[in-house]
């Protein structure tokens, strides 16, 4: 995919002509995961372009019709947005306030880069050699979850977790327990997510209309 070719459009959607945000000079990024806050929860997108003023995304589904979004980065920094246009998989924003273009580019920050996570909160259940028991997924990223459990589970123990599908169906992870405090336990997945499919996941627990297909 030739990231280059397709720069950041900031501009209104065609139906409104003339107008162009396209002041600030532009930055073009290479593909990186964020995600998108709203008062609806929490989506996934990839960051395609930025300037000073504004950015464009990838998304995987169409975005809640609210207009006021947080993007927040791996890393953690936070950058308040409104939606301008929104397009089958792309969509622009503008920041509330200007940004440091170099310092959103390269995450500087006191914390390390680290994999995309969401605040998700939902029911499943587990499936070990010594039967199935109910727990709650407190957050989740591609290659693990924090999940709540009454059950007592063993370090490193081997768990089949059944986790919402397309249209009803579930699906199972596969994953393994890599740490214990009282009834709460972090998960590594054998099975990681795709990106898409991550994306997908945290509209149909939150916006199943979001999902088009």
């Amino acid at each position: 995919m030739d990231i280059a070719s397709n720069p950041a459009r900031l501009e209104p959607a065609p139906e409104q002509p003339g107008a162009d945000l396209r002041s600030a000079p532009r930055f073009t990024l290479l593909i990186r995961a964020a995600k998108l806050v709203s008062a609806q929860g929490e989506f996934v997108c990839v960051i395609r372009d930025v300037s000073e003023t504004g950015v464009s995304v990838r998304l995987f589904h169409t975005l809640p019709a609210c207009k006021e979004f947080a993007l927040h980065m791996p890393a953690g920094a936070i950058y308040e947005v409104t939606s301008v246009w929104q397009r089958e998989n792309e969509a622009g924003f503008t920041f509330t306030d200007p940004v440091e273009v170099e310092k959103l580019v390269n995450e500087s920050g006191e914390y390390p880069k680290r994999g995309l996570r969401l605040g998700l909160c939902f029911p499943v259940t587990l499936h070990g050699l010594t039967g199935s028991c109910d727990a709650v997924v407190e957050n989740l990223s591609q290659q693990g979850a924090r999940i709540t459990c009454e059950t007592m589970l063993a370090i490193d123990q081997n768990l089949r977790i059944a986790v919402p599908g397309p249209r009803g169906k579930q699906r199972e992870v596969r994953a393994k327990v890599r740490w214990r405090r009282d009834h709460q336990y972090g998960v590594v997945f054998d099975d990681t997510f795709t990106l898409g499919e991550f994306a997908r996941l945290a509209a149909q627990l939150q916006a199943p209309a979001l999902l088009t297909e």
